[in-house]
C-alpha cells in the first residue's frame, strides 16, 4: 500500500486535498481525514443530487482485498460477517454486512465486493479501518487468506442523482444499465483512465454510481465530470450534505446510529443478520439470545411538527416522563421542510405513536415513523 500524507494537523489527505484547499475549502476532521464540510452551500449541493447530479469524494472509505490460502476466503468470512455469503454466488456482486464482537455489538458495518470465487475486497468506514484490519488480521493467525490492505492506492468517487447515468455515460463505453443494484463491473475505462470499478451503489437514496479509482487518476476525473457535468447541473459536494441525504434517504451512519455497544437488531439493521444463516460467526449466539428476548430496542424514524431539530445523544421520553430511548441522528429535512431523523427506543413503541425528546430542557413532541420519507417527496 502506498503512503498516506497527512497535513499540518495530522489529517489524512485523499486524493482531492489539494484541489480542495485551491478552491479554498475549510478543511474538518473526519475519522481522521482532511474533508471539507461543504463545498459550495449545503442545501445547493444536497438539492444537486435530489434533482441533478452530484460529486462526493469517499476515499476516505477503506479498500482491504481477502484471497484465499489455506482456506477459501469465503468460507473464513463467513466467519466473521453477520450477512451470508452464500446468498451472493457470482462475480460482480456486492453485499452489505456487520461485523461484530461476541457480545453483538457492532465493530462496523461495510460492503463487500465479490471479485471471484477466491477474492473480495472489503470497504470499512474510514475511521473503522485500521480497527477492522486488525480484527481480520487476529483471526487470520493461522494464515488462512491473504489480506492486504490497498486503501490509499485507491480514490473513490460517488456520482448520485438523477442524473447520474447520463453523466458518467458520457465519459465511458461501459454498459451502464447493465449493472444492477449491488453489481459492479470492474477494470473499466473512464475519462480515459483505465482501472476504474464502476459500482451501482450509493448513500444518498438516489440513482447514481461509486467509482473505485486509482489514487493518481482521481483529480483528473473528477475535473472531467465537472467538465461534463456542466448542462446537467452537476454540483461539488461534501460531508454536510451526504449526512443529510443519508438522512432523509434512511441511512444509518457508524458512530451516530450505531457503535459497538449497540448490535445490529437495536441498529436497525436487522435485515443484514439474516436468521437461516447456517454458519457460525462471532457474536451469533449473543445476537440471537438478544432476538429472543422481551426486552428490545429498535430504531425508528421521527418526525416534528416545528421547528425545533432533535440532534444525536437527546433523550427520548413517554408521556409520563420516563426515558424510553434516545435520538442517534436528526437533522432539518432540506427537501421536506420538516425536522427529523431516528431514534432507537423500546420495542413497545410503535410507528405512529407520539414521543417527547428533550431539546435542551424542553420536550418536544415527535412522531414516530418509518425512515421512507423520500416516498412522500416523489
Amino acid at each position: 500500500m502506498a503512503e498516506v500524507q497527512v497535513d499540518e494537523n495530522g489529517l489524512k489527505k485523499t486524493p482531492m486535498y489539494d484541489y480542495y484547499i485551491e478552491k479554498g475549502c475549510k478543511i474538518t476532521d473526519f475519522g481522521g481525514w482532511g474533508l471539507p464540510i461543504q463545498i459550495s452551500k449545503i442545501a445547493d449541493e444536497h438539492a444537486a443530487v435530489r434533482n441533478a447530479v452530484g460529486l462526493f469524494d469517499a476515499s476516505h472509505m477503506g479498500e482491504v482485498r481477502v484471497k484465499s490460502g489455506k482456506m477459501n476466503c469465503y468460507d473464513w468470512w463467513n466467519g466473521l460477517i453477520t450477512n451470508d455469503v452464500t446468498k451472493i454466488t457470482y462475480d460482480g456482486k456486492a453485499q452489505y454486512t456487520a461485523v461484530c464482537k461476541e457480545d453483538g455489538g457492532m465493530l462496523d458495518d461495510m460492503i463487500y465486493y465479490r471479485k471471484n470465487a477466491d477474492e473480495f475486497v472489503v470497504t470499512p468506514n474510514g475511521s473503522n479501518r485500521e480497527k477492522i484490519v486488525k480484527w481480520m488480521n487476529d483471526h487470520n493467525q493461522d494464515g488462512q487468506v491473504t489480506i492486504t490492505d490497498e486503501t490509499y492506492d485507491w480514490g473513490l468517487i460517488a456520482v448520485q442523482g438523477p442524473k447520474a447515468e447520463e453523466l458518467l455515460a458520457r465519459l465511458t463505453d461501459t454498459d451502464l444499465s447493465a449493472i444492477e443494484y449491488y453489481s459492479y463491473k470492474e477494470d473499466q475505462k473512464v475519462a480515459g483512465y483505465d482501472r476504474v470499478q464502476i459500482s451501482r451503489t450509493g448513500y444518498t437514496g438516489e440513482e447514481g454510481f461509486e467509482l473505485y479509482v486509482p489514487a493518481e487518476s482521481m483529480v483528473a476525473i473528477w475535473k472531467k465530470l465537472v467538465e461534463e457535468g456542466q448542462d446537467l447541473g452537476v454540483t461539488e459536494c461534501a460531508l454536510g450534505a451526504r449526512d443529510t441525504l443519508r438522512l432523509e434517504a434512511g441511512l444509518p451512519l457508524y458512530g451516530n446510529d450505531f457503535d459497538e455497544s449497540v448490535n445490529p437488531i437495536a441498529g436497525g439493521i436487522a435485515f443484514a443478520v439474516p436468521k437461516a444463516k447456517e454458519a457460525d460467526y462471532i457474536g451469533k449466539e449473543a445476537i440471537a439470545n438478544y432476538r429472543a428476548g422481551e426486552k428490545k430496542q429498535a430504531s425508528r424514524g421521527f418526525k416534528i411538527d416545528g421547528k425545533q431539530i432533535a440532534r444525536h445523544g437527546m433523550e427520548v421520553k413517554n408521556e409520563e416522563g420516563e426515558v424510553i430511548g434516545v435520538v442517534t441522528s436528526g437533522t432539518k429535512s432540506p427537501t421536506l421542510g420538516y425536522p427529523l431523523g431516528f431514534v432507537r427506543v423500546d420495542t413497545d413503541y410503535k410507528v405512529g405513536d407520539k414521543v417527547f425528546i428533550d431539546i435542551r430542557g424542553k420536550l418536544i413532541e415527535a412522531e414516530l415513523t418509518k425512515k421512507d420519507w423520500l416516498a412522500e417527496a416523489k
